[in-house]
Formats: C-alpha cells, structure tokens, sequence
C-alpha cells in the first residue's frame, strides 16, 4: 500500500526554521501568539465549512491561434507561476492552453480568497504521483495547509472548481506567511471534494465504435472500469428517449425497445396512452450514450476525490446505482446563454458491495452537451453542493488578484516564485483515502 501513501511534490529542505527541531517536536515550530497575522476577512465564529463551485467558460476568452499572443493572455499568464506559464503555451491546441490557464487562474484564487493570503503567496504541490497527483495547497517548504481540499476539471472549453473551507484557524510564521503541518494525517472533521466535466458529444471514437460493433462494443472498451452491473446497465437501460418533435418517451413506454444496440433501425411503440410512435434508433444511442457519459462522470468526480484517477486498483469496485441521466439544458444562442439542466443527488455509491455514507454527489447537466458532476467526502453532516456560480475573468478573478498583488503584505514577486520540489512523508502515514477504507 505504500503507492497510496502521502507524497507531496517537495523534499522537505535543510532550513534554519527547523534547526534544532525533530519531526516529533513540530509543536515548537509555531508561532509565538504575538507574531500570528490575524486573517484579513475574519469569519465569524458561528460559520461553519462550506463548500465552493465556480466554473469558468473559456470558449470566449483570449481569442487568437496561440495563447501566447491572444488579447489578454499575457495579464493572465504573469499571475501563474513560470512551470505554469511554461505548460500552458506549449499545449498543442490553443482551446487546451486557454482551459489549462483558466484552471491554474481559478485554484489560485480559491486558495488566496480562502486562506486570505496574497496571490503571490499561493503555492501549490501535488499529492500522492508528481504528475497526476491532486494539486494541494502548501507553505513556503512544501508542507501542506489543513483545512482546505479542492479539485479542477475541463472539458470542450468550461473549468469547473469544487473547493471546501474548513474554516480552520491557520497559524502564520514571524515573517507573516501562512504555515503548513508536515505528514498531515487526516480527522474527523476534514472533507475531500471531487469534480468532473463531461461532454456527451466531443468524441468521434464513439460514434465510429458504434457503428461498427454495436453500442454494446462501445461498453465494454471500459470493462477495466466499469462493473459488469454497471456496464449491463448502460447497454439495456435507458431513462428517456426525445424524439425530433419535442415528445418525450418514458421507459415504461419504450417495451422491449431498450434492447436495440445498433443505429439507424427503425423502432415502433406504443405509450400507456395509446399513441403509437415511430423513430429511428439513432434517438434510442444517443439517450444510452448520455447514461453512459452520467455513469463516466459520477465515477471520475469519486476518484478524484483522493486523486487518484482511473489508475486505482479498486476501479471496478466501485458501482453506482439508481443512476438518472439529467435532463440538458438549452444551447448558448447568438442573443441568449447556455443554461442549466437538470440537477440529480439521489444516487446510491457501493465500494466493495458496501454503501458509502458518508459521501454526498450529485449531477448537473450545463447546456445540451455538457455534465458536471461532484463529491464531496467525509464530514459530509451539514455540507450540500452549492449550484454554480459562473465567474467572469475580468470582475472574479483579474481585479481581486491585482488588489492581493499590491497589498503591503505581499513577499515575493510572481517571477521570483520558488519552484515547489518533492517531499515524502513518512511510510507508516495513510492518505485520507486509505484512512477510511483500508
């Protein structure tokens, strides 16, 4: 289990800080109480955690063939650190550069408006793999700040952000930075949060799949991810099917049309009404592979809860059940905006046949394409997902990171930042993840 273990991005430095410290004597590496910076938002007492959703639409945003030289990119580029700036403008494709750039812009702004430090004082590492780890929120050596957990998604243009406050009472070195706990080990009042952006028609490969063997051969691609329930789910069951005149066929009234696996043949049925209906299985696709891209989604967003992506050993024990695709919204016209569909909580989540409780997720649908879907994990008593709040780049984000950059507390420059380097915590410390389930 030793792959699960915590690992920051970070080796912890020789530093006089710690001079004259062990490990076991972190107690006296905090502040004298006259050196703690109070936060510059005090929360009131009464508050308690909540629970962040933002999402930013970057498909109008720095329009050009290269973020490098897009209206407006170079003022958003200097607020990300250089590692940063250097992954975004080697992306392959601008629409990919534009969301890596809005998803560094909005955790930045999560971790400086819930820690209340200054832009320039947001560092960030990587939990668990140095690549594909869950991004964290760190001190100045790399030690991770409790109280805080949050995770990003793109799709096809959107960057959506789940971040949970802990409202813990943070402890800030002499010098005024914000202090981080090394070999953080997880309680009962912390909270893990996942997210994930589906987009139900980008992917050519399905439809390609389909066509040739079947949507039954489009399911089991994922065998490796999916139970064999889920995946039997998926193939024959189906929530509604929308025909072109706006109709709307329940299951019930489908019969043993929720059988058909292929395109392009024509199916016949008759509602409890008596109306008989006839339309082409395209339809009948297109409603399964949305149910498909819900079960997709709702099992992302869980994973990554703990970071640990599709990778995890223990994928396929993970089931989903009572599963509802939501329905779309409506499509961004020239004179209006894309809007919100609709929104479904109720889902059962089995890990190894036993029903997780202390997990809440839900499933909203943006537009008619799009699926986002969220988790949030732990001390669950109290906390709800929030809907959406939509930020806008210029009044959300750019105007509150110039107002943190000029303030007098603010210690080093962007260009200046240190690059965060790898850290390992000790073996016999679990992640959050292991805590609760091994």
């Amino acid at each position: 289990m030793k792959e699960q273990f915590l690992k920051l991005d970070i080796p912890l430095p020789t530093m006089p800080l710690l001079s004259g410290h062990t490990l076991g004597n972190l107690d006296a590496l905090k502040p004298n109480v006259a050196h703690v910076r109070p936060e510059p938002h005090p929360t009131p007492a009464e508050e308690g955690p909540e629970i962040t959703t933002w999402f930013l639409d970057t498909r109008t945003l720095w329009k050009g063939d290269s973020i490098s030289t897009a209206e407006g990119a170079a003022e958003a580029l200097s607020l990300v650190s250089l590692p940063e700036q250097n992954i975004i403008t080697t992306k392959m494709f601008v629409a990919d550069a534009r969301m890596s750039l809005g998803s560094a812009l909005l955790k930045r702004a999560f971790i400086s408006k819930t820690l209340g430090v200054p832009w320039k004082d947001v560092r960030i590492a990587r939990k668990g793999h140095e690549k594909h780890g869950k991004p964290c929120a760190v001190d100045e050596y790399g030690r991770p700040i409790e109280g805080i957990d949050f995770n990003v998604s793109h799709q096809n243009g959107l960057v959506a952000l789940i971040g949970w406050n802990g409202r813990r009472q943070q402890h800030y070195a002499p010098n005024g930075q914000i202090q981080g706990i090394f070999s953080p080990g997880p309680t009962e009042e912390d909270v893990m949060v996942g997210v994930d952006i589906v987009c139900v028609n980008e992917r050519e490969s399905a439809a390609s799949t389909i066509d040739m063997e079947g949507f039954d051969g489009w399911v089991d691609i994922y065998d490796a991810v999916f139970s064999d329930e889920e995946r039997w789910s998926m193939k024959y069951d189906v929530d509604r099917v929308t025909l072109l005149d706006g109709t709307v066929l329940p299951a019930k009234d489908l019969g043993r049309n929720d059988r058909c696996l292929t395109r392009n043949k024509s199916l016949t049925c008759v509602t409890q009404t008596g109306n008989e209906h006839t339309f082409n299985s395209e339809l009948l696709i297109d409603a399964k592979l949305r149910r498909f891209y819900t079960y997709f989604c709702y099992k992302e967003a869980y994973i990554k809860l703990a970071g640990e992506a599709l990778l995890a050993p223990w994928l396929k024990n993970l089931e989903f059940f009572g599963v509802r695709s939501p329905r779309p919204g409506t499509v961004a016209r020239c004179s209006t905006h894309g809007s919100w569909g609709e929104e479904v909580d109720d889902v059962e989540v089995r890990l190894h046949g036993r029903v997780v409780d202390d997990v809440r997720m839900k499933i909203q649908s943006f537009e008619e394409d799009f699926m986002i879907s969220c988790a949030i994990q732990g001390a669950v008593h109290g906390l709800s997902v929030p809907a959406f709040q939509k930020l806008h780049l210029e009044k959300d984000i750019l105007v509150y990171s110039k107002e943190t950059l000029d303030r007098k507390d603010s210690f080093m420059d962007m260009a200046e930042m240190k690059p965060v380097v790898e850290l390992e915590c000790p073996d016999h410390l679990m992640s959050p993840w292991e805590s609760r389930y091994w």
